[in-house]
């Protein structure tokens, strides 16, 4: 397994782990319509916007994952300086972190945050924080690995409101390996 920036040939295989990871995580949790309303198309086309313009988006490529032997990716990232919106949380933040359940505890989900923290550290930014779903079942890993709960907050996904925590890390070196 490798961990690198994404290309933006990759988009189509970055959006079926989006889709993929949402039908099989989110399932009781978001309005049934919102998941089978998923389109790996639509969202391909975000994300070859989304790597065209920022290189904080990383994946995970498996060798010979593939039917014909090629790398697979098998998870992927998101991280940048902090928007406007969320000023005061963390100098970063990991927009977004998925890996495909049958690649789950094989340390993927942990090496794509750690690039993530040397990106945003790379950037200059001294913390970082992501907002994980309340009722996200993988809720723990984040705290797992360092991250406090800081802040509580809603989004609307679907038509419905769902609660979201802020998990923090005050000192990104500590995931970043800077330290």
């Amino acid at each position: 397994m490798t961990i690198g920036h994404a290309r933006l040939d990759e988009a189509a295989g970055i959006a079926a782990v989006h889709v993929a990871v949402w039908r099989t995580a989110y399932p009781g949790v978001l309005p049934d319509h919102t998941l089978t309303g998923l389109s790996a198309q639509s969202l391909g086309f975000h994300y070859q916007r989304m790597i065209h313009r920022d290189p904080g988006v990383l994946v995970a490529r498996v060798l010979g994952a593939s039917a014909r032997g090629e790398p697979s990716i098998v998870g992927f990232s998101s991280a940048s300086p902090t928007g406007a919106g969320n000023v005061g949380l963390a100098d970063g933040e990991v927009e977004t972190l998925y890996v495909l359940d049958d690649w789950r505890d094989q340390g993927i989900g942990r090496s794509l945050l750690l690039a993530a923290a040397r990106h945003l550290a790379g950037l200059s930014c001294r913390s970082m924080f992501l907002w994980v779903l309340a009722d996200n079942p993988s809720r723990w890993f984040y705290e797992h690995l360092g991250g406090r709960a800081a802040m509580r907050s809603t989004t609307q996904v679907g038509g419905r409101s769902l609660p979201k925590i802020a998990m923090v890390w005050d000192q990104i070196e500590v995931l970043s390996g800077q330290r």
